[in-house]
């Protein structure tokens, strides 16, 4: 078996693995399909994918009245946070209440299950339904919907089809056809229209991993064209506004 080799990388805190590692990569169909074939020899599928592997993502994202997590991420700031919903395969019985905390390579997800009724309630600019929500991203997302004016912002779709690993709590996913809505923020529509938000690639590789990210798969992802990218859905994906 091959012997993992440790990655040079710099933790947030030596004692938090909660924070995880994140590369991402823009990456063409043709490498994309040659690397799912590797990767399926030596991962497992998501077990929440579907029978070809993938499942569809909606999300809707919160931002102030002055765009800030918008400029932080173009501004290049350092320590940010993201506030979204998030719904799989359109199902209102999956919704996710979810804030993405970004420090320098790190990022760290924090997120609870939500109710159709607190979702619509949250659409609607009233807060006071996170109150009851035993975790503490309520509590940071009532914070900012009461004191910074949190709301909708951008709805972001895609198809995601992951890989997944026990050792070092790899995860390797393609998100193709990312498409951003319009002329509505409708989590649940399925009509809902939208454009899309690529231009030059095809898709974008994430890599999360947990202290250190085994040789082996840092091999396999160094594809002919593929591009080291601070690529941001959400950004791309606001272009449109």
């Amino acid at each position: 078996m091959m012997r993992a080799r440790r990655k040079a990388l710099a933790a947030p805190s030596a004692r938090d693995w909660s924070f995880r590692h994140e590369l991402k990569y823009y990456i063409n169909q043709g490498e994309a399909a040659l690397l799912e074939n590797t990767l399926a020899l030596t991962m497992d599928r998501d077990p929440y994918a579907g029978p070809d592997g993938s499942y569809f993502i909606r999300s809707l994202y919160f931002d102030d009245v002055a765009s800030s997590a918008l400029r932080q991420k173009l501004d290049g700031v350092d320590e940010r946070k993201k506030f979204r919903i998030r719904t799989y395969n359109l199902k209102d019985d999956q919704i996710s209440l979810e804030c993405k905390e970004k420090k320098g390579q790190f990022i760290h997800k924090s997120a609870v299950r939500i109710s159709r009724a607190l979702c619509e309630q949250i659409l609607s600019g009233d807060a006071r339904g996170l109150l009851a929500v035993d975790a503490p991203v309520a509590r940071l997302m009532f914070d900012g919907m009461t004191s910074r004016l949190l709301r909708p912002a951008v709805i972001v779709d895609y198809v995601r089809k992951p890989f997944v690993a026990e050792y070092q709590n790899v995860r390797i996913t393609f998100d193709a056809d990312l498409r951003t809505g319009v002329f509505s923020k409708d989590l649940f529509d399925p009509y809902l229209p939208t454009v899309s938000a690529m231009d030059k690639y095809d898709m974008i590789l994430e890599v999360k991993f947990d202290e250190y990210l085994p040789d082996y798969y840092h091999k396999l992802i160094q594809t002919g064209s593929s591009l080291r990218s601070a690529v941001s859905k959400y950004v791309l994906c606001r272009r449109f506004e």
